[in-house]
C-alpha cells in the first residue's frame, strides 16, 4: 500500500524536523515522587482525555488539525511501535481546544500498515477526535503510560505553540484488532489539571491498562 501523497511530510511546509526527542520514561517514578496527585490523576487517567477535557466544562471543546503528512517516525516512536528503520507513517498533530484557548498538543503516528479495513479511514480524520474514535472499540488495548518533562521551547512542540514554562507529556500504543499507533499528549500552559470525578466511561476504560506491557518497558 502506497501513501496517496507521499510528498505531504513535514518538510514540505517549511517545518523542520524534530532535532532532540523528549526523554520517555515509565510513569511509575515520576508518579510516585514528582506530580501532584491531581496533576497526576489527569496524567495517568486511562480514559478518553477528549471525554475529560469536556466533562471539565471549562470551555467549548474542539480540535484543531496542525499539521498532517507521510514521514519517517522519531526512533523511540518506531521503537514503540515496533517498526523497521524505514517504514514510513502518517503524523497527525492537532491542538485540543477549549474555547479557541489551546489546552493540549496531542501527536498521532499511524504505520501505513495499519491504514486499511476499519482503520483506513483515520487518514481522513480532519478536525475530529482520534479519541471518540479509540474509545468505542471494546477491544483496544494500551500500552502503560510513559511521561516526559519537556522544554516549552522543545521543537517537539509546532512553533506557535511554545511557551516559556515547560511542560508534561504523556504517550502510549494503542492496538485495535491487532493494528498499532501510537498517541503522544503534550499538557500546555493554559490546562490546568481541574477537579473532576472519573466517569462510567474512564472508570471502564482502565481495565485496559494492564492488558499488555510497552515494548520499551
Amino acid at each position: 500500500m502506497q501513501p496517496p501523497n507521499p510528498t505531504l511530510t513535514r518538510h514540505s511546509n517549511g517545518r523542520k524536523r524534530i532535532s532532540v526527542e523528549p526523554r520517555w520514561r515509565p510513569e511509575g517514578p515520576y508518579a510516585r515522587a514528582i506530580l501532584s496527585p491531581r496533576l497526576r490523576c489527569w496524567l495517568t487517567d486511562n480514559g478518553s482525555l477528549t471525554m475529560r477535557l469536556m466533562e471539565s466544562k471549562q470551555g467549548k471543546f474542539s480540535v484543531k488539525r496542525l499539521y498532517q503528512g507521510w514521514e519517517v517516525p522519531l526512533c523511540s516512536e518506531r521503537r514503540l511501535l515496533a517498526l523497521p528503520p524505514r517504514q514510513i507513517a502518517l503524523v497527525r498533530e492537532v491542538a485540543l481546544l477549549l474555547d479557541d484557548s489551546a489546552v493540549v498538543f496531542a501527536r498521532s503516528i499511524f504505520p501505513i500498515t495499519s491504514l486499511n479495513g476499519g482503520l483506513a479511514h483515520l487518514r481522513r480524520l480532519q478536525n475530529k477526535s482520534l479519541g471518540a474514535f479509540l474509545f468505542r472499540h471494546a477491544g483496544m488495548r494500551r500500552s502503560p503510560f510513559e511521561l516526559s518533562h519537556i522544554s516549552g521551547n522543545s521543537d517537539y512542540l509546532p512553533e506557535d505553540l511554545r511557551q516559556i514554562e515547560p511542560a508534561w507529556g504523556r504517550r502510549c500504543r494503542f492496538e485495535i484488532s491487532g493494528k498499532k499507533l501510537m498517541v503522544s499528549e503534550v499538557f500546555l500552559k493554559a490546562f490546568t489539571p481541574w477537579r473532576s470525578s472519573p466517569s462510567m466511561n474512564r472508570t471502564q476504560r482502565g481495565k485496559i491498562s494492564t492488558a499488555f506491557m510497552s515494548s520499551t518497558q
